[in-house]
């Protein structure tokens, strides 16, 4: 009898049951109050690419304080702004009350790299 009982439990939980979903009427609204203002607030974070390279791990492992690094770019090529993997921007690389900054020389678009380095 225990062996039935065991078996209908276990059919009960593996049984499969039908749900019902009511439609969304795609109003395009956008909030409460049909307003973005909320997102305007949130910090996002912004890479600056100067260049890149490939080396080997061996040559890796080897690097110190006072080791140079190559890089792909000449100085006078522009830095790449990404937001996550996205490239957006171009930009040079100032310093500003002794900090390094960019200055935006270029919004990119779809059609203009932006998915490429």
């Amino acid at each position: 009898m225990a062996e039935t009982v065991e078996a209908e439990q276990a059919d009960s939980k593996t049984e499969a049951q039908s749900v019902e979903f009511s439609e969304a009427n795609a109003t395009g609204d956008t909030g409460a109050d049909g307003s973005i203002d909320l997102l305007l607030d949130v910090n996002i974070a912004v890479a600056v690419a100067i260049g890149q390279t490939e080396i080997p791990v061996r040559r890796l492992l080897q690097l110190g304080p006072g080791s140079v690094l190559e890089l792909d770019k000449s100085i006078d090529e522009p830095a790449d702004l990404y937001l996550r993997d996205t490239r957006f921007a171009t930009g040079s690389v100032v310093v500003v009350d002794g900090r390094f900054a960019v200055k935006i020389k270029q919004i990119l678009g779809l059609g203009d790299d932006a998915a490429g380095g």
